[in-house]
């Protein structure tokens, strides 16, 4: 099992590597294409299209046809997409170039985190999840950090084909990757509603905090790089991001063993602190110095959000059913991000980028409160529960916290 998981580990550090390649250089793409701010957005936020539009598809093919498939099918879409913005500038056709690249976290996020879960034992599931999700954190300091050099000194051309390049690496390492035999395979099961789980308790409110912070995540890449421009900051936009990774992959380390112990619902309480205190300082940004500990802050809260959402998902599910219930809670991701862009961006016209990061400090402090009273079965359940003092109501798989 450890050399599979090694094997998997290096599939999605390509993985995340190849996607944020070109994080912080595609919106100077876009803009140099001809769009304008909320235009921008747009193109940016179509990102999510493709997510929403493959969620249900992907979440039943990989509870009924297994992971690897999709892991497959999200490597090659991550592999190809920067060859398609390589190839035009034209405006309608990087939208659809950009909600196809959308498919690929739909696809490989959902399809890796249901096989860590797999071959992780309950006990220590927050754990294993927090070290496996160290792709996330590596591959989004390297990507944008290696991005943004080639692209300042050579071009958005090799910064394009370098993306595709870490693509194909990983389709080599995805093709070496083996499912757990404890996947409970069942047409009937797996054929089961999809959309109407957002309806269940257990997934509601985490899909709602999600919907909230995916708002200001998407903000947040969408807009960043073209708020350091504006203020005439001396800053490679990239470094914000690498920032954002750092920290994001030191917190990993302590978050999901620590988890184990005490319950996610603290250390979610946590993250959605870290992303407003976060918001807070963009608002307020007008140095280097404080755009780099924004980002710290940012990758602290997602470092922690993130595995702990997953977690969460997996304490609340069963085998048969993780790749639904994965999917249909991180469509209140998908959401948020595809209505960042063309939302927000519209009121950056009118506000400007810092007013803009104004409203991200109220969605999160909307998504504190609604943690704080509705993550569990009664208010004072939930008071509980997001701070450390109670257990998970709705655990079913995950050994009860006393």
């Amino acid at each position: 099992m450890r050399q599979n998981l090694l094997v998997l580990f290096a599939a999605g550090l390509l993985f995340w590597s190849g996607l944020a390649a070109h994080l912080p250089t595609l919106p100077l793409y876009i803009q140099e294409a001809g769009a304008n701010q909320q235009m921008v957005g747009i193109v940016m936020g179509a990102f999510a299209i493709g997510l929403l539009a493959s969620r249900q598809w992907l979440a039943k093919l990989a509870d009924s046809r297994g992971r690897k498939l999709v892991l497959l099918i999200g490597m090659a879409a991550v592999t190809l997409a920067p060859l398609g913005y390589l190839m035009t500038q034209d405006l309608r056709l990087l939208i659809v170039i950009r909600a196809i690249h959308g498919i690929s976290i739909a696809a490989f996020a959902l399809a890796y985190s249901a096989l860590v879960v797999d071959f992780a034992p309950p006990e220590h599931r927050g754990e294993l999840i927090g070290y496996m999700s160290l792709v996330n954190p590596t591959g989004l300091a390297l990507g944008p950090a290696i991005g943004g050099f080639v692209q300042e000194w050579f071009g958005f051309e090799p910064m394009f084909l370098a993306a595709a390049g870490m693509g194909v690496v990983g389709l080599l390492c995805t093709a070496q990757v083996r499912e757990s035999s404890v996947i409970q395979r069942g047409t009937a099961q797996v054929n089961s509603q999809f959309w109407s789980l957002l309806l269940d308790p257990r997934i509601r409110i985490p899909a709602l905090i999600l919907l909230l912070i995916g708002l200001t995540f998407g903000t947040l890449s969408t807009f960043v790089p073209l708020y350091i421009q504006s203020e005439g900051i001396d800053l490679n936009a990239g470094l914000f991001y690498t920032a954002a990774a750092a920290a994001s992959f030191a917190i990993r380390l302590v978050a999901g063993p620590a988890s184990d112990r005490h319950g996610r619902g603290l250390f979610i309480s946590i993250s959605l602190v870290f992303y407003t205190l976060s918001m807070l300082l963009l608002w307020q940004a007008q140095s280097a110095a404080t755009f780099l500990l924004a980002g710290a802050i940012e990758g602290a809260g997602s470092g922690t959000l993130i595995p702990m959402m997953a977690a969460l998902m997996a304490d609340r599910s069963q085998p048969h059913e993780r790749g639904r219930t994965f999917g249909i809670c991180m469509v209140g991701f998908d959401v948020g991000i595809a209505l960042a862009g063309p939302m927000l961006g519209a009121f950056a016209t009118q506000l400007g980028y810092r007013g803009m990061f104004g409203i991200c400090v109220g969605l999160g402090l909307a998504a504190i409160l609604v943690f704080l009273t509705q993550s569990s079965k009664s208010l004072a359940c939930s008071w509980r529960y997001a701070l450390g003092r109670g257990r998970d109501l709705y655990a079913v798989s995950l050994p009860q916290k006393t």
